[in-house]
């Protein structure tokens, strides 16, 4: 993390199981709770925005669809009129 990035103490409670589970986690990568938890917020938001953004794109191509199904159509139509 950035030494200035303006930095918001919370706190976090954790069921005992997952608080187990990230403490060794913690240990074998040898970086503290918050350095885990900033990693795992930030991954889980870039996945989320990933997500939107794939939604988005999908939606995008269904809404075209009927619009370039049509445009071929108009197409096929001109190119049936060449000699």
């Amino acid at each position: 993390m950035p030494a200035t990035a303006a930095v918001k103490r919370i706190a976090v409670e954790f069921p005992k199981p997952l608080l187990v589970r990230a403490d060794r986690a913690v240990a074998e990568l040898s970086i503290n709770r918050s350095e885990l938890i900033r990693q795992a917020v930030e991954q889980y938001l870039e996945a989320l925005q990933r997500e939107k953004l794939e939604r988005d794109l999908i939606d995008g191509y269904i809404a075209n669809a009927a619009q370039a199904s049509g445009a071929a159509e108009e197409l096929a139509v001109l190119d049936c009129d060449m000699p």
